[in-house]
């Protein structure tokens, strides 16, 4: 049985696959199985599949009718053998050393979870920017959100973890399947996190994740409630599990706030007013059922909260002007910049960086 299961997920990436494929093919660890779930695609991507698959064995490949991502991804889930799997998304590529060390830190540690920092990687300058999401003092360790539950908080980025398979499959972790959907990485992590008993993380980066390949989600309508969708399976999962709600209710629901936020601040205008309803009757029966306690606050304005059960109008202006300063932000950061977190420095100044550490 390989030690690891790398799980693909492929959908029209003609132009990335082979330099994905040929980082999995090179890891440091051989004992691995690759297993590639082709979601229909129409462009040359089958092809290439079945090229390498015809000269490495431990390649595996799945052919089946589009359904989207979440779907994908579980029947490589369903189709796995070893005792761990992680996820490649197929125009990105790691490191070579990344699954020997991560299943190494596992098997030390006998973890159902670990996970790493890792790069956020721009085609057209060649350049990779470590993204420093895992905070050094949270490394070395093993916990769970008993121990501290702002590790909900963290980035879901789950192409940069490996899971321990028989703790997916006991606890029934799996991915929503919306086809045509975005952000479906967003209650497998939270389900993950929230449940694991045994949590690693590194702060080496291993993973270099595409960040100019980024097909918008803001315009297109079928994509604005993709969001809620993940929240919702949030929620029945919890409602299921009150022995993990208990511990973790306070930092979900400020989360969930937070994440609406950001995408109604993100979205096309379009479509806020009717976001904000969805919002707004989401967080009225949160209020209702008396889920809203002090501990929220901590994260979220109450005035914020106020005024989206209270007033809507109101909010509405309050998002737009929000959505105004975050693009003055993003342009005025792109010209000059300093970042500075626990794990990394970074300076930009007139569009370059000037400085990187960490």
């Amino acid at each position: 049985m390989a030690k690891i299961s790398i799980l693909v997920p492929i959908y029209n990436v003609e132009c990335y696959l082979r330099e994905c494929l040929d980082s999995l093919i090179g890891q440091t660890l051989e004992d691995i199985e690759i297993v590639c779930i082709n979601d229909g695609s129409t462009d040359n991507s089958a092809q290439i599949l079945q090229e390498y698959a015809s000269k490495d064995s431990r390649i595996k490949v799945i052919d089946k009718e589009n359904s989207g991502y979440g779907a994908s991804l579980n029947r490589g889930l369903e189709m796995a053998t070893a005792e761990y799997i992680g996820i490649v998304e197929s125009d990105d590529f790691a490191d070579s050393k990344m699954f020997e060390e991560l299943v190494a830190l596992a098997n030390k540690n006998n973890a159902d979870v670990v996970k790493s920092d890792f790069f956020f990687y721009f085609s057209k300058k060649k350049q990779a920017r470590r993204a420093g999401k895992i905070s050094k003092n949270k490394c070395g360790k093993v916990f769970s959100v008993k121990d501290d539950a702002t590790i909900l908080k963290t980035m879901p980025s789950i192409w940069s973890a490996i899971y321990k398979k028989s703790f997916l499959v006991e606890n029934g972790i799996r991915f929503l399947e919306t086809a045509g959907a975005s952000y479906q990485d967003t209650s497998f992590a939270f389900k993950v996190l929230a449940t694991a008993e045994r949590i690693v993380f590194t702060s080496k980066a291993y993973l270099y994740y595409r960040s100019d390949n980024e097909n918008s989600s803001v315009k297109s309508k079928a994509k604005v409630y993709a969001i809620c969708d993940e929240w919702e399976e949030i929620t029945d999962y919890l409602a299921k599990r009150t022995d993990i709600k208990q511990v973790v209710n306070d930092v979900k629901l400020s989360t969930q706030f937070n994440a609406y936020k950001w995408n109604v601040i993100r979205i096309s205008e379009q479509y806020r007013d009717e976001f904000i309803d969805r919002f707004q009757a989401d967080f009225r029966q949160y209020y209702n059922d008396g889920e809203i306690t002090n501990n929220f606050y901590k994260k979220v304005r109450q005035e914020e909260l106020s005024m989206l059960l209270n007033d809507k109008t109101a909010f509405r202006a309050y998002i737009d002007d929000l959505s105004i300063k975050q693009q003055k932000k993003e342009k005025r950061q792109q010209q000059f910049s300093i970042r500075i977190n626990p794990s990394r420095v970074s300076v930009v100044l007139f569009g370059k960086h000037i400085l990187e550490i960490g």
